[in-house]
């Protein structure tokens, strides 16, 4: 029951967008992220309309693990001393894979969007003392495969940031988005320029916006291809492997840090 988390101190972390934000990252690491007390996610059951808040973790898939960047964001954030004393870190986790904006998934009156606000104002409402960090958006796979214009693609992401913001009473909340794949967006030459440089724009036009570069991160099928005994066998080009992913979620968090260090600077 979430009554039962009445009492704990939360940083809210907002993590939404399609299947990289959700996490399918496979493969080694050099060292594991492990589950703690200090970060917890709040995820909502489709099938008996629940949100459950429980310590997170990656996953695990049949004899794999499945990975996603916000674990790694959130270690760095704890290791870099942002949590303080008696509060947790709180992921609400509103990504699910393979949708968007063209598909009616993530624009304001669309069902996802809702939800993600929903859980937003849930988690806000268990304690007065618990606050917003950031919103940790990676969206847009599905906008390139569609063929969306750059002016189409801008309009539903600003629309997305300024709604979510007055929505969560956070005129100021960070919005950090990342690019995708590098190798599956260079197959695209027509059609991923234009949805990835309306998220660059949007991150630039928004305030408080910052943009996440992701050269040199593989995906699962490039993460494979360094293994002979499974070459071949991975053809998932659209997913970040687990270990990009533990990459792009320090990335993020620098990303954040910088946006945070501009707001003291200008007393925001």
């Amino acid at each position: 029951m979430l009554k039962n988390f009445k009492n704990e101190l939360y940083d809210i972390i907002i993590l939404a967008g399609q299947s990289n934000a959700e996490g399918w990252g496979y493969g080694s690491v050099e060292k594991a992220y492990m589950p703690n007390d200090n970060v917890w996610s709040m995820n909502y059951n489709f099938k008996s309309s629940e949100y459950t808040i429980s310590p997170d973790s990656e996953k695990a898939c049949g004899n794999e693990i499945r990975s996603n960047f916000a674990l790694s964001f959130a270690q760095e954030y704890v290791q870099n001393g942002r949590l303080a004393e008696g509060r947790k870190l709180l992921i609400v986790r509103a990504a699910v894979g393979g949708t968007g904006f063209v598909d009616n998934r993530w624009k304001c009156t669309d069902d996802l969007y809702q939800n993600m606000i929903s859980m937003a104002k849930t988690a806000l409402s268990l304690n007065p003392q618990n606050r917003l960090i950031a919103m940790l958006w990676h969206q847009g796979e599905n906008e390139i495969c569609a063929k969306i214009p750059y002016e189409t693609h801008f309009d539903y992401v600003m629309t997305l940031v300024r709604s979510s913001r007055a929505e969560l009473n956070a005129s100021h909340l960070p919005f950090i988005a990342g690019d995708v794949v590098q190798a599956w967006k260079t197959a695209r030459p027509d059609t991923a320029p234009p949805v990835i440089n309306a998220i660059k724009d949007v991150c630039k036009d928004c305030g408080n916006g910052i943009f996440v570069e992701t050269d040199g991160l593989f995906s699962n099928a490039q993460e494979f291809e360094k293994n002979p005994w499974n070459s071949g066998k991975c053809e998932d080009g659209i997913h970040f492997s687990r270990r990009s992913l533990y990459e792009l979620g320090k990335r993020y968090y620098h990303a954040f840090v910088k946006i945070d260090e501009a707001k003291k600077n200008q007393n925001v």
